[in-house]
């Protein structure tokens, strides 16, 4: 066994692990809340001993795999290998969400470990431009589209989500820390598109926007028309149930592709 994931909140994990040949080290951070068995936990004062850890037992790659919430650190606790990465680590506190998410890849990469993607260690995650469903986009869907790019470009700027929720040309919600799955549940109205895709410019290896079944159920309770994703750019679990069950519902999954 060489890869290690460190498994956050929401399904991927899990879906991860349901389609890997032999199960890999799993770990999580202290306070996240992952649907795995975990294996190692670890705390952010003491990583520099994790990243020992991992090194000592083997582990060559690491997989980052859900939804992590940045924690406070309790600085006296800290173990001297972290020590020696408090300037690296102060200057990951000091950035947004993506910053930070690039800091820690650093980190591990200088200890020798290869940060690979969740679509990379299990293929066909990431579905290619088409429309996956029967029922199609309509002109005022692809117009919406048009301002979703727009709106996620500026949310990316702002690091402050990867979703938006669009309707008759405007901008009705956007996505926070809580979520997808509370966008939708806050936006129920007649017809609109849940549009999804990665920041500008972000590490595609980490953090990749995904939908599921339970994206799909959401959006049928919502009374949205449908889904658009970014061509790869959005991870798609369980690909043939969320079809089905737009289709059922005669809503539509939009991927679309995106020349920036």
């Amino acid at each position: 066994m060489t890869l290690a994931l460190i498994a956050g909140a929401g399904d991927l994990p899990v879906a991860l692990l349901g389609r890997l040949p032999a199960r890999p080290l799993i770990c999580a951070l202290d306070g996240a809340e992952p649907r795995v068995t975990v294996d190692l936990w670890f705390r952010l004062e003491r990583i520099g001993g994790f990243l020992r850890d991992l090194r000592a037992r083997g582990i060559t790659q690491v997989c980052m795999a859900g939804g992590i919430q940045r924690p406070g650190i309790a600085w006296r606790q800290l173990d001297w290998p972290t020590v020696r990465l408090l300037p690296v680590m102060l200057r990951a506190l000091s950035k947004g969400d993506d910053g930070a998410l690039r800091t820690f890849i650093a980190v591990l990469e200088n200890h020798g470990l290869r940060v690979v993607a969740a679509h990379d260690i299990v293929p066909g995650l990431l579905p290619v431009a088409d429309v996956l469903t029967v029922t199609h986009p309509g002109p005022s869907h692809r117009a919406d589209a048009l301002v979703g790019d727009r709106c996620l470009h500026d949310m990316g700027r702002r690091d402050s989500g990867q979703a938006c929720i669009l309707r008759d040309g405007r901008v009705v919600d956007e996505e926070d820390r809580q979520g997808t799955d509370a966008l939708i549940g806050r936006n129920r109205g007649a017809g609109g598109i849940l549009f999804k895709g990665p920041k500008p410019g972000q590490d595609r290896r980490v953090d990749l926007p995904v939908i599921g079944p339970g994206t799909a159920r959401g959006v049928i309770a919502a009374g949205l028309d449908g889904i658009v994703i970014e061509a790869g750019g959005v991870m798609v679990l369980d690909r043939d149930a969320v079809v089905a069950t737009l289709d059922a519902a005669q809503k539509f999954l939009w991927v679309r592709e995106v020349t920036r």
